[in-house]
């Protein structure tokens, strides 16, 4: 899967999520951070599941309506769990994401918002 990590998310996932065999991106190797809305357009555009720990861009996506392809948030994990979390939920999920899915996890659930398209 195209994956595109958002500054927040811990390094390591990166490395965890390579190995597993997908085509991943972390914001945090960019020169600047060039903000949410510009994040979210970048993951649209090339297509990628957007990995977070940011409720603002599912906003940007409900409430604003802005397109994706699919948004991870991750919710009080801790740095070892995000990575482990994040393929479980890719493996189970993944197609649902493409559809645009907005999926929330934390240590005691998955929500899963589906796609208005």
């Amino acid at each position: 899967m195209k994956l595109l990590l958002d500054t927040c998310v811990w390094g390591g996932v990166l490395n965890a999520l390579k190995v597993a065999g997908h085509n991943v991106i972390w914001t945090g190797d960019w020169d600047k951070y060039p903000g949410d809305i510009e994040i979210l357009s970048y993951a649209y555009e090339e297509k990628r599941i957007l990995i977070t720990l940011d409720k603002d861009f599912g906003e940007l996506a409900v409430v604003y309506g802005y397109p994706h392809y699919g948004i991870l948030r991750l919710v009080n994990l801790s740095t070892v769990q995000q990575a482990s979390v994040s393929k479980t939920i890719l493996g189970k999920f993944g197609g649902e994401l493409y559809s645009g899915a907005i999926i929330t996890v934390d240590s005691n659930r998955v929500r899963i918002r589906s796609s208005n398209k």
